[in-house]
């Protein structure tokens, strides 16, 4: 397996800049395993083929205002400071861009022009790893969501008009620098519609971290180091994957972060409650252990989320797939439209 196994053409164009409205009116490719055949449909249509009794997993996590902007105190140098998660009180571990002069003992100083008679904070950084990776100690951390702003992706060119768009309608606990964006095409409506079907919702939280703008710079992908990101997964939430698997029923993942999160709480074929931390790398000739059916969208080339697909449908299933997306003029990467692999 190498790095050159995930990889393919993408014409600019492709990249979606801004999203579909309404919602579900976004484009949907249906994968069919067993039989290696392809559908083409629009995502609100997802209804015919989901049963009542099966479980849409969706993943709850909220995007935080990640990005902060500043400069050193030092100089009038530029620095974009990325949030990536809290370490402790008022210290975080950031990925800071240009990192290269970012050293130990640098102070950033953070304002904009929404807060209060200019007001901003100090960041110092406490220690240095490797690719930008900062530990940093914020002055005052309660400024922190006034300060920032939603990170889109580097892709992403155009901004939003209205920011909430980058968020799923479902969202509710803060914490990911980037948006599961398999549930961006959701709609209150849409969801409605679904519980009147009998379809059942199951809430779970991973909040998405740095390997989301990482790239694998590795030509063998097993050895690209996985980021650890933060996940919860109730008992309640157990009890009811657990039964309905029990049923006979399917569990339908919404988005590769909750496949990593439920596939990290099974034990024997059993989903346990979970709170912790979530390193499971799923690469191909991985044995799915839980999940039945996913809903994602169209991934960058060489990523470890194209790479999670590829274990799950196989690698020139998804690249065929890829290959007849790009031929329809489907819309590609995080705004982008979306497929269902059953």
């Amino acid at each position: 397996m190498k790095i050159s196994d995930f990889d393919y053409h993408l014409p600019p164009k492709l990249i979606a800049q801004r999203p579909v409205e309404p919602r579900d009116r976004s484009r949907l490719m249906i994968l069919h395993r067993a039989s290696s055949s392809i559908e083409h449909h629009c995502f609100f249509e997802i209804v015919d083929y989901l049963s009542s009794g099966d479980a849409l997993v969706f993943n709850d996590s909220r995007v935080i205002p990640a990005r902060l902007l500043g400069q050193k105190s030092s100089t009038v140098s530029k620095v974009e400071i990325l949030l990536l998660r809290r370490l402790d009180n008022c210290i975080w571990e950031t990925l800071v861009r240009p990192g290269r002069k970012v050293i130990v003992g640098t102070k950033i100083n953070i304002t904009n022009k929404f807060t209060d008679n200019n007001k901003g904070i100090t960041a110092e950084v406490l220690e240095q790893g490797e690719g930008g990776i900062r530990v940093v100690h914020f002055s005052d951390e309660t400024l922190l969501e006034r300060l920032g702003e939603v990170p889109l992706p580097p892709y992403i060119h155009t901004p939003l008009v209205k920011p909430e768009r980058y968020q799923t309608v479902y969202a509710k606990t803060k914490g990911s620098v980037a948006a599961p964006t398999a549930g961006l095409h959701f709609t209150p409506r849409l969801l409605n519609e679904l519980q009147q079907k009998g379809v059942r919702f199951a809430f779970v939280t991973l909040h998405i971290g740095l390997d989301t703008f990482r790239p694998v710079r590795v030509d063998d992908p097993s050895q690209h180091p996985i980021h650890k990101e933060y996940g919860e997964l109730s008992p309640e939430i157990a009890a009811l994957l657990n039964q309905t698997k029990k049923e006979g029923k399917r569990l339908v993942a919404v988005g590769t972060s909750t496949v990593r999160l439920i596939e990290a709480a099974t034990q024997a074929g059993t989903i346990q409650p979970f709170t912790g931390w979530v390193d499971l790398f799923i690469l191909p000739r991985y044995r799915f252990r839980i999940t039945d059916a996913m809903i994602t969208n169209f991934h960058l080339p060489k990523s470890t989320l194209l790479m999670l697909v590829s274990a799950f449908a196989g690698t020139e299933f998804i690249l065929q797939a890829y290959e007849q997306a790009k031929n329809l003029g489907y819309r590609f990467y995080s705004l982008g439209d979306a497929m269902l692999i059953s």
